[in-house]
């Protein structure tokens, strides 16, 4: 299934500086029954946005008004728990194109680079940074470049570089899945069988 390329973004930031967010916590188990990708947005962090009368929590950040934009930075040890690939599915559908963590769960990881979402892994000092910067201003503007493998705090120009797979990079400037990026290879694929007959 093709989806949006991801090139690079300007976005303030939703700060979200808890540790051990697990993947029940992202999305709960109840919520996982429908099979289509969709809808999963609204039930992201369900039990720490709505009291038990479906009533938003005012002090959960999700739920105050000031916070806003594309990039989603939690604490250390983002996205453990079981595999549910619904995780990613319920922060994309939410509306945040990138997660930013000193450290992710390895297969939360893989199924965010999978659907489309950009996990950036960065040191714990730069995290602080870029949690004191949206604490000084919430509105503080970040920039995402894929191409150069950059996080940018733009009111100081502090760059962080950060790590992707180059198969996972090459997927998402393009807005491949796995089975895009093959298609992409056709003619070359069918030239080598020719050659090698």
């Amino acid at each position: 299934m093709s989806r949006e390329k991801f090139i690079s973004i300007v976005s303030t930031a939703v700060p979200l500086p808890m540790e051990n967010v697990d993947t029940d916590q992202i999305i709960p188990a109840r919520f996982l029954k429908a099979t289509s990708r969709e809808g999963f947005g609204d039930n992201l962090f369900r039990d720490w946005r709505y009291d038990s009368n479906n009533q938003p929590k005012p002090d959960f950040v999700l739920n105050n008004p000031k916070y806003s934009g594309e990039i989603l930075v939690g604490g250390k040890n983002f996205g453990s728990g079981s595999s549910r690939e619904h995780a990613a599915w319920a922060i994309y559908d939410h509306g945040f194109k990138v997660v930013v963590s000193s450290f992710f769960a390895d297969i939360f990881k893989n199924n965010a680079l999978n659907n489309g979402l950009l996990p950036i892994q960065i040191g714990e000092d730069e995290l602080e940074q870029i949690f004191d910067t949206i604490n000084r201003d919430n509105r503080a503007q970040f920039e995402v470049n894929l191409a150069a493998q950059e996080l940018r705090i733009l009111s100081t120009g502090k760059a962080i570089s950060f790590d992707i797979n180059p198969y996972k990079k090459e997927c998402m400037l393009n807005g491949y899945d796995d089975i895009d990026y093959l298609l992409n290879l056709k003619l070359e694929i069918e030239a080598f069988e020719v050659s090698h007959r």
